[in-house]
């Protein structure tokens, strides 16, 4: 697969095919399929972004020249672009480990954690030549928005999120619920334009996107909602984050931390109230032992 495939615009199929190739990377290694997802999403989120700076300074440049000062969605230090991180020859885990907190400190507004917890370190889970391998099938990818829309890499990463959920089997539905479900619970409540909208058991955000996804089809201007979601699990809310800035949403917070006992979201002394609130039904079947809800 030579890289020249790729300088046009990816198409969904095949940018899904390529992506769950990355899967088949790790298979028979010492990650097995319940951590897949703790690696390949970081990493096709850390490309994207790289990519879509260089295309955002680029453009800046064409523009108005090398000394005009260029903006961006996200700020990418250039020690901490893929880039420096695919040259690096060995102790590839740790460069990588130091990107993904540099950028997360350079944009704590809304990456702050995004990467999640996977122990990049760890050479006998993780070792250089596998994830040199990894880097370097994603690096055959363009993914800057000339390449791929904010619709079709966001579609993608929903992709690989059910897939990850098919492989594992086990306690999916803890990070995952099938999107059929979520779109009739989206489309019940029916989300308008401007509205906010809170999702206290977020887990991937999938109920978030759907909502978005709805003023979409309903011809209204999805980057006015104001999206808010809390997610017990660590890895599990920063898939959330990635999802919601893969989509292009700018307005959004996801928090972690347990809704029912450190609830995130106050307003003074009491609950934020907002326009919008779904949840999985998880949480009104959960068991609650005294003294757990916060006052």
């Amino acid at each position: 697969m030579q890289p020249s495939q790729f300088l046009e615009v990816i198409t969904l199929p095949k940018l899904e095919a390529h992506l769950w190739e990355a899967a088949n990377i790790l298979r028979g290694s010492p990650v097995d399929r319940t951590g897949w997802k703790s690696y390949i999403l970081p990493l096709l989120f850390f490309k994207r972004i790289c990519d879509v700076w260089d295309e955002e300074y680029a453009e800046t440049v064409n523009t108005y020249g090398e000394d005009f000062e260029d903006e961006h969605r996200f700020q990418v230090p250039p020690k901490y672009h893929w880039n420096v991180v695919r040259e690096t020859p060995v102790n590839v885990g740790t460069v990588l480990n130091n990107a993904m907190r540099g950028i997360e400190s350079a944009n704590q507004q809304h990456l702050h954690g995004v990467f999640g917890d996977a122990q990049w370190t760890n050479k006998d889970r993780l070792p250089d030549a596998l994830l040199k391998d990894l880097i370097e099938h994603f690096s055959v990818l363009k993914l800057g928005n000339s390449h791929v829309s904010s619709d079709i890499i966001g579609d993608a990463y929903e992709y690989l999120i059910k897939q990850f959920a098919d492989a594992t089997n086990r306690k999916a539905g803890e990070f995952y619920t099938p999107r059929s479900v979520v779109r009739l619970m989206v489309d019940i409540l029916d989300p308008q334009e401007g509205e906010s909208i809170y999702d206290p058991t977020c887990g991937t955000g999938g109920m978030l996107i759907s909502s978005l996804d709805k003023v979409k089809r309903s011809g209204g201007e999805h980057r006015a909602l104001r999206l808010y979601g809390q997610e017990r699990n660590h890895m599990t809310a920063a898939i959330a984050r990635m999802n919601l800035a893969l989509h292009g949403v700018e307005d959004f917070q996801i928090e972690r931390g347990d809704t029912l006992e450190r609830p995130a979201f106050i307003d003074r002394d009491s609950l934020a109230k907002f326009d919008v609130a779904l949840a999985k039904s998880a949480l009104l079947h959960q068991a609650v032992e005294p003294g757990r809800l916060a006052e």
